[in-house]
């Protein structure tokens, strides 16, 4: 059945209201430990707690996908029954807002993305379907029924107006969304498509696939360009550019990344496994630097050349996360997972980050180094503990090494 689109009349919608937070401000709760004489001469209260990072947002169910608003502090997220929301978040403690939420897929929603400009939101769901919301106020604009013969699994907004989607099938389509339809229907996978990306020229369109491969497919020439690499081992769960469009790198469900050079697709350029469950999304931090998620619930970042493990962002504790993604000055990096939350991670120092090309002595306990305060738990004491034992022991590694080196130039 071919696709149908409607122009929905946006006073028809419902569940939604305008880009304000719902309901009344919440007062914070005096410290009940408090009789007030805390307050100064002039009976000025404590103004209020400004965080590192936003606090949590926690759901009604579990998300499957959230975006980040492109000039606004402001998240959209999708969950398991269908229903989009929009948040507001803040560093200041208690001034998380949820604006608006929608309705309108039957069935689970898989990907939410904001439009360049921020006046747009675009869903994905399991019930086939596509929609556009106005982002001030929630309303569905546009609804494309029965976009696919599959549920959908991926979205990648490629501009303004052109539109990429993957389903559970492995067909890949592109539709103008000027003109409501496919510009482009393709079957080129044999099992889902996991992840979509684009050049940045936004020729060429790479997917990757639960079929083991990654297709490569030119915008430009339409069917007669795509083409695909061997299969790998396990299901290839997403995709990136890196080193300035050289490299393209991919995540699995075996916990591998697979490196690709750019127009030698054909085969790997270069593969390391991560001690990880699986490898399900990454997100280009640097060049160099990406982060990771995975099923186990632990977020990492990873440099590519020297290909290792830098440390541990955070986590959701046993539970498998579902996306990740970066706020617009990359101060932020906000995720989602299986324990319906959404977390948010302070990685403004990672692109200073800088990697020795010689490889560390491996920890005795094989545990991560903590990039973050909240890497390994949300307890700021336990967590400056952990810092000051992590320092000692890089410390001590420093001059384990300088000793090494000296003994060694003793023998010379």
């Amino acid at each position: 059945m071919a696709a149908t689109t409607e122009h929905v009349d946006p006073f028809e919608t419902d569940k939604t209201e305008s880009l304000q937070p719902t309901g009344d401000p919440k007062p914070t709760d005096p410290d009940p430990d408090s009789d007030g004489d805390d307050e100064d001469e002039e009976g000025e209260l404590p103004g209020p707690k400004i965080r590192d990072t936003p606090e949590d947002i926690r759901l009604e169910a579990v998300a499957n996908t959230v975006d980040l608003h492109p000039t606004r502090d402001v998240l959209a997220c999708g969950d398991v029954d269908g229903d989009v929301y929009a948040f507001s978040y803040s560093c200041t403690e208690g001034e998380n807002r949820e604006l608006w939420s929608s309705g309108h897929h039957l069935k689970s929603c898989r990907q939410v993305r904001f439009s360049a400009d921020g006046q747009r939101l675009y869903t994905a769901s399991r019930d086939r379907a596509v929609h556009q919301l106005d982002v001030e106020r929630g309303q569905l604009v546009t609804r494309i029924r029965g976009a696919h013969g599959a549920p959908i699994n991926s979205l990648l907004l490629v501009d303004e107006n052109i539109l990429a989607t993957g389903d559970d099938g492995g067909t890949l389509k592109v539709w103008d969304m000027r003109k409501g339809s496919a510009i482009m229907d393709l079957k080129h996978h044999d099992d889902y498509i996991s992840d979509i990306t684009v050049d940045q020229a936004k020729r060429i369109l790479l997917t990757a696939s639960g079929d083991g491969t990654m297709g490569v497919f030119n915008l430009k020439r339409g069917a007669s360009s795509c083409c695909g690499t061997k299969y790998q081992s396990g299901d290839l769960t997403s995709v990136a550019l890196m080193k300035r469009g050289k490299k393209v790198v991919c995540g699995s469900s075996e916990g591998t990344i697979y490196v690709f050079n750019w127009n030698g697709f054909g085969a790997t350029s270069d593969r390391f496994a991560l001690k990880a469950e699986s490898v399900d999304r990454i997100v280009p931090i640097t060049d160099s630097i990406m982060c990771t998620a995975s099923t186990d619930g632990y977020i990492r970042a990873v440099n590519l050349f020297p290909n290792r493990v830098i440390g541990c962002i955070g986590q959701h504790v046993g539970e498998p996360i579902e996306e990740i993604t970066k706020c617009r000055d990359s101060r932020f990096l906000v995720s989602c997972a299986h324990d319906q939350l959404i977390k948010f991670w302070d990685i403004s120092s990672l692109p200073s980050t800088t990697v020795e090309e010689y490889r560390k002595r491996k920890r005795k306990d094989s545990r991560m180094k903590s990039l973050t305060k909240k890497a390994l738990g949300d307890n700021d004491f336990f967590s400056g503990l952990v810092e000051e034992t992590e320092k000692e022991e890089e410390k001590q590694e420093r001059e384990e090494d300088d000793d090494d080196s000296d003994s060694d130039s003793d023998s010379d």
